[in-house]
């Protein structure tokens, strides 16, 4: 399994909010283009693009910016983080 969960943080929200972005805690090895394939499959939307970090704690973290308009809302609305 590559995405581990959603973040639930305040600015994860306002991203959701205002830039139509997910931010995920993600396996360590997985790539940019294995994210996307995960989020397309598991969300049914289409995704524009995928950037990852390290954080401090030794995560990865990916920020899934999706292609529809509203639909990161629709998708925190679902999962119950907004």
């Amino acid at each position: 399994m590559i995405l581990k969960h959603l973040l639930a943080t305040e600015k994860a929200a306002s991203l959701i909010d205002d830039e139509n972005k997910l931010q995920f805690i993600v396996d360590i090895r997985a790539t940019k283009r294995a994210i996307k394939e995960e989020v397309e499959r598991i969300f049914e939307t289409p995704v524009k693009s995928v950037r990852t970090m390290i954080t401090p704690k030794g995560e990865k973290k990916a920020i899934v910016e999706l292609e529809e308009g509203g639909k990161a809302k629709e998708v925190g609305t679902s999962l119950g983080i907004l």
